[in-house]
Order: C-alpha cells, then structure tokens, then sequence
C-alpha cells in the first residue's frame, strides 16, 4: 500500500499519516479558530416583524434618535398567556365507548394508559346531582271572561265575597236558631199546631167549607170525564154511635171518636148517591201512623166486611140508601192529622149490590164488576179526595172557601 508523504518537518519521524496535522497559526488548524459569536448561534433579542424588521443586509434597522434624547432601553418581552376556559355546567350522564388502543403506526410508541375518572354521577357520595328531572305543568282553567287561569285558583275579589257570604250565612243561621230557641218555637212545635188546629176544625169551620154544597169533580168520573156533586143531605155532628158496622168499629177503637160529621151527594143526574164522611180522632199523630200502616198492610181498605154505613136522609134521593145498597167504598187514614176520611157509594133507586168492590179496585183500567161499569168506584173516590182537599185548605184559614 502507498503511503501519502509530505515534505519532513522538524521533530517528525518522516512518516505522514492520511490525514494532515494541523499546527498552531496555521489557518486549517481547529485550535487556531476562535469560537463564534453568541449572536451567531442564538439572537440576542426576540424577532421583531412588521416595519422593525432587519433590512435584507442582516444588520438591525435602528429609529433615527433625535440629539440630546435618552437612549432607548430593550422592552421587557412577556409570553402570552394561554386563555383557560370558563366553568360549565355539567353534561348530562351519557354512553360511553371503549377508546380502541393505538397503534404503532397512529401515535407514540409504547404510550403507557392513562385511567379514566369515575363518573362523579354513578357515585352515592357525588355532590352534583346529574339525574334528568321532570316537573309538570300546572293545569289550567278558564275565568268568568273566558281567559286561562290556573285551576284551584281564585281571583281575590270572588274568594272575599265568599268569606263575606259565609260569614253572613252563619251568623243569620245562628240568630234563626238562638231565636227559636229562646221564644221556644221549633219545627215540631209548628208541626204539632198544625196537627192540633186541624183536630178542632169541626167546630171552627163552617159545614159549607167541610161540605160545599156543590163539587165540582173535573176528570173525574170513568175514562175522565168530568163530574158534578150536589149536597142532598148533612147528618147532625156527634159521636160514632151506631155509624159503623161492629167489625170496623173494632179497627177504628184504637183511635178514638173525638167527633163524626157526614153529608149525603147525588150527581147530576140523581142515578148515584154517596155517602162522605170525616171522622175526628182523639189520637196522636204516632197513634195515627200506626192505624195508617195497619190498614196498609193488612189491606183493611179493601175487605167487604169493614164498609162504613151511609146516612140516608128522608124525602131526598138517598132516602132508599142503606146498608145493602152499598156498591163500592174507600177509606183513608191521615197522618198529619188526626181525621178518617172515608167515602160509600150505591144506586139511587135502592137496588141491592151482591158484592161490594173497593174503589181502588173498581176504577181500575179493565174492571168488570157492576160497580165499576156503573162508575161507582169513581163516585166514592172523587168525592172523598176532593172533600180531604176541602178539609186541608181550612187549615191555617177558617174562612177560606174552597172551590
């Protein structure tokens, strides 16, 4: 192999290596240059842009001084600050996904996994309240003008009118009731009076109110038609002696005989005449219930052998009318006053009836009975509802006239 000489130098050995020595003052030499300048390797001051840029020769581009100014000092340079973001609400709980694992070529190699928080919203102890909350909307209603209000509402000046009304209401209640109470007037007192005031209409009342001379009975003879009764004959007042069969006598002892007013009626054409009579009890109202029930529920209004008896006046239609010409009959028991009405019925030509039938069964709708044909059930129960009618208008007015 050739060696590259070089010419000998002093203290060599005559032998060069490859590469050539570099020696002190000699310019190729590494130790004779000087280290470079600061400037060169780092600027001494931050880059300027815009007009204060250096000029394209490298040398900075200084602002003419005016004489005599202080030199200018170098400007504190400062980093800017990074903008941190404001507080937020926190989101709402959601799904999470499984971040996938990177991999070599997508990112950093060999990244160690860094652990995801817990979701403060999955905790008991969690401060914050995440959960979705729901309020319902108050229902709504419409006023007097038709415009929305919630319902359960009321306008002030309405829910004040009806405290006032309140108010007013229980104090005039609480007077009505103090002043009963202190004049001792109640609403059972009122009803006994009544009770006693119609007991002694049979001496305060004319006959004429308790018996009109003349009834009018609109629709009510057979199929509805209109009937007229004339007053033939008015028994004098007294006792039940002798005017009731034995059997129903027995009934009516329960009660009572205070007194027995009656009066005998034909109609207009004097083929029928019917006996109506008002018996006044001495009994209670209770008394009066009971007797009212009784015939109620043993049916006692309908039996043949409990037919009151009729009064037959002498020298009238009804003189022939005794007790075997009784063809039909009713009898009402009251029990707001202490009275017996009852009604009986026969031919005015003095024919015997066989078999008696109730009025309420004799104006029935398809009775075949003689007395029904005839319409003598209608005839006793016309005129007895219109004599009750009579007696009940009398009370509280003696001197009203029925019509």
């Amino acid at each position: 192999m050739r060696r590259d000489t070089d010419a000998s130098t002093p203290g060599d050995s005559g032998v060069r290596t490859r590469y050539p020595r570099f020696r002190l003052g000699d310019p190729r030499s590494a130790d004779a240059a000087p280290p470079p300048r600061a400037s060169a390797r780092f600027p001494d001051t931050a880059p300027t842009v815009g007009r204060d840029a250096p000029p394209a020769g490298g040398a900075p581009r200084t602002p003419p001084r005016r004489p005599g100014a202080p030199g200018e000092t170098p400007a504190e340079t400062t980093a800017r600050l990074r903008p941190v973001p404001a507080e937020t609400e926190p989101e709402p709980e959601r799904e999470t996904v499984a971040r996938p694992e990177p991999t070599p070529s997508s990112g950093p190699a060999d990244r160690p996994a860094v652990p995801a928080a817990p979701d403060p919203a999955f905790s008991w102890s969690s401060p914050i309240d995440t959960r979705p909350r729901v309020s319902f909307g108050e229902p709504e209603g419409y006023d007097a003008q038709a415009r929305p209000r919630p319902l359960g509402g009321r306008p002030r000046p309405q829910a004040v009118a009806a405290a006032v009304c309140l108010v007013l209401g229980v104090g005039l209640l609480t007077g009505a009731v103090t002043g009963s109470w202190l004049a001792g007037d109640t609403g059972d007192d009122g009803a006994r009076s009544a009770y006693t005031e119609a007991g002694n209409l049979w001496h305060s009342v004319p006959v004429d109110q308790l018996f009109p001379p003349t009834v009018q009975g609109k629709g009510a003879g057979p199929g509805g038609a209109d009937r007229t009764w004339t007053r033939v004959a008015v028994a004098p007042d007294g006792d039940c002696a002798g005017a009731f069969d034995r059997l129903l006598a027995k009934v009516l002892d329960p009660v009572g005989c205070s007194r027995l007013l009656r009066a005998t009626y034909t109609d207009a054409t004097q083929s029928y005449v019917t006996t109506v009579g008002l018996l006044f009890t001495k009994a209670d109202a209770a008394a009066m219930t009971a007797l009212a029930d009784r015939f109620e529920k043993e049916r006692l209004g309908r039996r043949d052998d409990l037919l009151p008896l009729p009064y037959a006046a002498k020298d009238t239609v009804a003189a022939g009318f005794g007790a075997p010409q009784r063809a039909s009959w009713t009898v009402s028991v009251l029990t707001d006053a202490p009275v017996v009405v009852y009604a009986v019925s026969g031919w005015a030509d003095g024919r015997p009836v066989d078999e008696p039938e109730p009025a309420e069964e004799a104006i029935e709708s398809g009775a075949a009975s003689a007395p029904a044909q005839a319409g003598l059930g209608h005839e006793a129960q016309g005129l007895a509802d219109r004599v009750e009618r009579a007696l009940r208008k009398n009370v509280g007015a003696p001197t009203e006239h029925p019509s």
